[in-house]
């Protein structure tokens, strides 16, 4: 069989499995490993399909968000180690480093939401609000005493060149600007509504997502054999006798590729264990 494709798989009545070969020939086996790989279209899991599994339909995961505007491209390149970004009226939200691209936004904590709200993000088509706090470690209440205080020590100082630790200098200016503050503005001449829209832009700076990765260029798809269809002690099928799945054929995804590696070698493990025996 070696150097033969399958191209149907059926379950024989009294047992087993008859696989028909790329050449013609058939094949007969009692026991049958289905480890295809992900369900990136839905005919890669046809023949668990045709074996009487359901597939949940399969959408990316893992993926970066596109801005348009790229409201962010003159920070290309720049990175926040922590930040909490959230989708709002969902409960997808995260924390993380960003990384600022000239497309858009990366980094784990934007692979974590592209991963948690993979089928949600593909039933919007990729078009919805983030909102994105620059320093959730910090907190609201903290921000404005250090702001107050800004005004209080340093009033002779231009505002945007005084930015809170930890944000980068760019992205200091970039918020203080979005924020309605002139760059010739001093501590001393912040007025309450101007610090209190500084404070906004720090916690809850808005972005329009309006798509994401280019088809195929994510690290995993997200979708595959139903969980409930399978036996995870032995990855033995509950639907049909002998026959055991694994791999990213399953409707399994982490929000690292490393997870989804460990997923397939264990549960492949698990499958040839039990097949085994």
């Amino acid at each position: 069989m070696a150097g033969r494709g399958v191209e149907h798989v059926h379950g024989r009545a009294a047992g087993g499995f008859e696989l028909t070969l790329a050449n013609g020939q058939t094949s007969i086996c009692d026991r049958l490993l289905l480890a295809t790989g992900g369900c990136r279209a839905a005919m890669l899991g046809r023949f668990a399909v045709s074996l009487g599994h359901t597939l949940e339909p399969p959408v990316p995961s893992l993926f970066t968000f596109h801005l348009d505007p790229p409201a962010l491209s003159r920070l290309a390149g720049l990175s926040v180690e922590t930040v909490e970004a959230a989708v709002p009226g969902t409960r997808l939200r995260a924390q993380g480093s960003l990384l600022v691209t000239h497309w858009g936004l990366s980094g784990p904590v934007i692979l974590r939401l592209s991963a948690w709200g993979a089928r949600a993000l593909h039933g919007v088509d990729y078009r919805f609000p983030l909102q994105v706090n620059w320093l959730p470690l910090l907190g609201a209440d903290a921000i404005t005493r250090q702001l107050k205080l800004r005004c209080r020590d340093q009033a002779a100082r231009l505002v945007i060149n005084a930015p809170l630790a930890p944000l980068p200098a760019r992205l200091w200016e970039h918020l203080v600007l979005a924020a309605g503050i002139s760059r010739d503005t001093r501590w001393a001449a912040l007025s309450r509504p101007a610090r209190q829209s500084l404070a906004r832009q720090l916690t809850h700076t808005e972005l329009a997502v309006t798509g994401k990765s280019l088809n195929k260029d994510e690290f995993v798809t997200c979708g595959g054999v139903k969980l409930t269809e399978v036996d995870f002690k032995t990855m033995e099928s509950k639907l049909r006798p002998g026959l055991y799945l694994a791999g990213e054929l399953l409707d399994i995804d982490g929000i690292t590729g490393g997870f989804n590696f460990q997923a397939a070698w264990t549960t492949g493990w698990l499958a040839g264990k039990a097949m085994a025996g």
